[in-house]
């Protein structure tokens, strides 16, 4: 396999490699050729097994001689013979046309660019299976291991309520210090102990998240994620920003049902995300996922509750969680799934249900170059949104990984979503190019 992009998902995912039966690594590529070395050190290869690669026919004797190749430019491992290809880079301009490229060259693609996956990805899974090649998401993030719960709940005969997963990033509670931490972030609510136990589930999901509203509780990265799995299983959305309750592991089932049976959500079969709220000492989901489930035989949850599954207090809902969220470490079940038996490792479909869009959370004007901050690709200014699908057209949202990068042609205002009009289209993007023969394909031109 090839791995493109060495950043904290691509240098894991190599280092546990080494480890794998039947695995083997055979080039890695990312612009920074610096990043790549490490990686490949980092992962205990030793320097005398690694060439850096400047023209194709170096690194197609490279490979032929069981070297490992290293390079900053992909266009070099064309001549390389791989059986699958790990697209990390998180760009999703360039994840799309490596994806794309892969593809074509009869590839099986492992994409864990989800920024790329969320604009384009059914197209790419059509041309996958045209191709006869794997197109799939990854085992260590969480929309291939949220499908993958979704899946066996349904296939265990389960009503499905909510599949959602925690966000990146719990919120922590210091009781003696009064304070609430996520990651560099603190704010000081010495009164948060009168929150701290559940009493109506949209009381306290209201209260919390005023008393918290110096924590970021919603991220376009929570939504991109979901937005793959909704693609997937054709999960409904029940409202654009998700709910995103700050709750404890113990409330999950009690909040995230719906109304009818006590909780927050106005229907079932819906995905959202989770603000995990703890004390430093507490049990943490990781960023892990879980669905909640309907509890229709009461004997047998009243049973499992007793074992220490968690149900809600009326037990008509239960959690059912995958605390795992182990990135690279854990991918290489999905490769070899790819390579060996030809199957995703998410639901082996893609729909073009959900986009996520962008609303402004502020003025921006005309001229700023909406540029992506932070691992998680958000961008100053702008909120994601999940909405239904639909052609990039005239005055049509678009799809936030869309804008990344873009200047912006006309004034945004606050709370208005960001539309064609208000974008100078880039010239030649292959990500762009591409969401067109998408919208073509799906609802004609």
């Amino acid at each position: 396999m090839a791995v493109i992009g060495t950043g904290d998902f691509g240098r894991s995912f190599v280092f546990q490699s080494t480890g794998t039966p039947g695995l083997e690594v055979v080039a890695v590529c990312d612009t920074d050729g610096d990043a790549a070395t490490n990686a490949l050190a980092r992962a205990g290869i030793a320097s005398d097994r690694v060439v850096t690669a400047t023209t194709s026919s170096d690194a197609k004797a490279a490979a032929q001689a069981g070297k490992l190749v290293s390079t900053c430019d992909v266009a070099l491992l064309a001549d390389v013979d791989v059986d699958v290809v790990v697209e990390a880079t998180g760009n999703a301009e360039a994840a799309a046309r490596h994806a794309r490229e892969a593809i074509a060259a009869g590839r099986h693609v492992v994409m864990v660019s989800k920024e790329a996956d969320s604009v384009v990805g059914a197209l790419l899974a059509a041309e996958a299976s045209a191709a006869g090649v794997v197109y799939t998401p990854v085992d260590g993030d969480q929309p291939a291991l949220l499908i993958q719960k979704v899946l066996w709940a349904k296939i265990c005969g389960m009503e499905l309520i909510c599949a959602a997963k925690a966000s990146e990033y719990d919120f922590v509670w210091d009781e003696a210090a009064g304070t609430v931490s996520c990651l560099d972030r603190t704010v000081s609510v010495p009164d948060f102990g009168s929150l701290w136990q559940m009493t109506t589930p949209s009381e306290i999901v209201a209260a919390r998240s005023t008393m918290l509203a110096g924590l970021p509780q919603h991220t376009v990265a929570d939504q991109t994620e979901m937005a793959i799995v909704a693609n997937a299983l054709e999960l409904e959305v029940d409202t654009p920003a998700f709910h995103a309750p700050i709750a404890r592991v113990t409330e999950i089932a009690d909040i995230l049902t719906t109304k009818a049976r006590g909780g927050i959500l106005d229907h079932s079969g819906v995905v959202d995300v989770v603000n995990l709220l703890r004390r430093p000492d507490e049990f943490s989901l990781a960023g892990g996922v879980f669905v909640v489930v309907a509890c229709d035989d009461e004997r047998t949850w009243e049973m499992l509750a007793r074992k220490g599954h968690l149900v809600s207090r009326d037990r008509r809902s239960a959690v059912i969680p995958e605390p795992v969220h182990l990135l690279g470490v854990q991918s290489a079940t999905t490769v070899l799934l790819a390579a060996v038996e030809r199957r995703s490792s998410g639901s082996g479909t893609q729909t073009a249900k959900f986009d996520v869009v962008a609303r402004a959370n502020k003025p921006i004007p005309a001229g700023t170059v909406l540029t992506p901050n932070g691992a998680h690709h958000s961008i100053d200014g702008l909120d994601g949104r999940l909405v239904p699908a639909g052609p990039v057209r005239g005055d049509a949202p678009v799809p936030f990984h869309m804008a990344s990068g873009c200047t912006l042609a006309a004034n945004l205002s606050a709370g208005e979503d960001l539309t064609l009009a208000h974008l100078h289209a880039p010239q030649a993007s292959t990500l762009w190019a591409m969401r067109r023969e998408m919208d073509a394909r799906f609802w004609g031109d």
